[in-house]
């Protein structure tokens, strides 16, 4: 696996990409001072892109049915989880448009060669928006463990005097 958008995994046999493409804009706007330089505000980040761009050989690779299920998703209108196949989370992701270009086609019509590109639009605030704090669902597991920890102690101790009962 590649990469991962939502249900959509990139990989050799769906849409193997060949080129990622990342952009993160800063906003940084001037205001205009009389005799001066104008001054700039960091305003904080701006868009974050990120543009797969890719060939599929159908023979080899996934073909029109992989672009069809990643124009599935985009037609759904939602906001997904891009993840990398190196455990990367870049965000929540929106795919903005697809583009593709046929090409050396099979005697039926289909095409041999398909040339895409898919840009997304990173839509979360941030991550810590995103999963919110770490630490506190962290926390949260360790209590529900030390309590499914009592549980079980509780039913193995009831389980354990039925069956010695049994055999008394």
């Amino acid at each position: 696996m590649m990469m991962t958008l939502g249900m959509m995994v990139f990989m050799r046999q769906t849409l193997p990409y060949q080129g990622m493409q990342h952009n993160v804009d800063y906003r940084w706007p001037t205001n205009n001072r009389i005799g001066q330089r104008a001054t700039a505000q960091f305003l904080g980040p701006g868009d974050e892109k990120i543009t797969l761009s890719g060939l599929l050989l159908p023979e080899v690779t996934g073909g029109k049915i992989s672009v069809a299920s990643l124009k599935a998703l985009a037609d759904l209108g939602r906001a997904w989880p891009l993840i990398g196949g190196d455990g990367t989370i870049f965000g929540m992701y929106v795919i903005e448009d697809i583009n593709t270009n046929s090409a050396e086609f099979f005697s039926d019509g289909s095409a041999r060669r398909i040339e895409f590109t898919v840009n997304l639009l990173r839509v979360d605030e941030s991550l810590t928006a995103m999963f919110g704090d770490l630490k506190k669902q962290a926390n949260d597991l360790l209590g529900q463990s030390g309590n499914l920890s009592s549980s079980l102690q509780t039913v193995v101790g009831s389980l354990s005097s039925q069956v010695g009962g049994l055999f008394s």
